[in-house]
């Protein structure tokens, strides 16, 4: 327990001041490239760093954990305390469980934030205070198909769960049957309320003999059930910055349509399944770590693994926008190269299972 203890705390230093490095990095580079453009008042400016911050922790968080593992171990070795442990009778896997532990917490951790809408959408918020002054721009001009019905929102405004400007068009056998016009429309209850409306309805046969278009005025209408604002927002408009509840109440609501859904489960994947290549790859590179530092070239470990470290990044980051991008299905690109490392990591374990002798 005192061993698990030991190396548990140093890792979670390092990670520490290693996520805190690349953040800071990351924030302060972006801000010297986009400072001409951030000509905004002071609390602006602070929520654009604070959202900033936010997205250099969703892509880096990762990194730092396999970093962190990588600082720890170097400690280890160059201090003694590996070939202490060894001599105890620790084997290479005890040694390596408080990494797997504390790593595996902090993705799960990591994980759980997505369900934050602030979190999960940092990026679109920051850029969009950047080029417009306010974190969140209302749609405009969206038009979307929705149970037989199609839609369309001169604007929609999330944050007041509103629409201006609705028709819906209802089509029977690929021919218009009546339109319904309404002002505004309010989300509440779990569908979209319209208090006033005009419906314009179209006669089945349109011959000399048949009645005209008909004209109503209806009151209190309920549209779009269960299409909550910023879902309606995000799927439409292509964003693949989803929360978890948003992503997955889009797959529920969308897939009984026949529309296709890979854009969200590619999104849903990035969040569930991307995030564990950093535990995987840590116990891959643990077991290539020699015991002691006279076996070791110290500089040239630390940038092989390094380097080793941000291709597989890179590729996998590749791999997830292909998926979301549609151009390779999501199952590929995302859960087929985490499967591969989790096989490799699965059989490294096992070799070193046994105590060091």
């Amino acid at each position: 327990m005192l061993e698990f203890n030991y190396i548990a705390l140093h890792y979670i230093k390092y990670f520490l001041i290693i996520l805190l490095a690349l953040t800071l990095f990351f924030v302060g580079f972006d801000y010297m490239g986009n400072s001409a453009k951030l000509s905004i008042s002071a609390n602006l400016l602070l929520i654009y760093l604070v959202y900033k911050a936010f997205f250099a922790i969703d892509m880096l968080l990762p990194l730092a954990l396999v970093f962190g593992m990588i600082s720890t171990k170097i400690f280890l070795i160059r201090s003694n305390a590996l070939v202490s442990f060894y001599s105890l009778g620790y084997s290479r896997v005890d040694v390596l469980r408080p990494f797997v532990v504390v790593s595996v917490s902090i993705t799960l951790l990591f994980i759980s934030l997505h369900g934050w809408s602030k979190f999960a959408r940092a990026d679109e918020f920051s850029n969009n205070i950047r080029s417009t002054q306010q974190y969140l721009n209302p749609t405009k001009d969206l038009f979307f198909a929705y149970k037989g019905k199609y839609v369309y929102f001169e604007e929609l405004l999330p944050l007041q769960e509103k629409a201006i400007g609705i028709r819906v068009f209802s089509v029977k056998n690929n021919s218009l049957k009546s339109i319904l016009e309404a002002k505004s429309a309010s989300y509440r209850g779990n569908a979209w309320q319209i208090k006033k409306a005009d419906i314009i309805t179209k006669p089945d046969n349109m011959t000399f003999s048949s009645h005209g278009i008909k004209l109503n005025a209806a009151k209190n209408l309920e549209i779009l059930k269960g299409f909550r604002p910023k879902m309606l927002d995000q799927v439409y408009e292509g964003k693949v910055n989803f929360t978890i509840k948003n992503a997955i109440d889009a797959i529920l609501l969308l897939d009984h349509q026949n529309i296709d859904t890979s854009t969200i489960k590619g999104a849903l994947y990035k969040i569930f399944v991307y995030p564990f290549f950093a535990p995987l790859l840590i116990i891959i590179i643990f077991f290539f770590v020699p015991m002691s530092v006279r076996f070791l070239n110290v500089s040239l470990f630390s940038f092989g693994a390094i380097l080793s470290t941000l291709l597989i990044w890179g590729v996998l980051f590749a791999l997830i926008e292909l998926s979301i991008n549609k151009t390779i299905p999501s199952e590929v690109g995302v859960i087929l190269p985490i499967i591969l490392l989790g096989l490799v990591a699965a059989w490294q374990w096992h070799r070193h299972r046994k105590p060091t002798t």
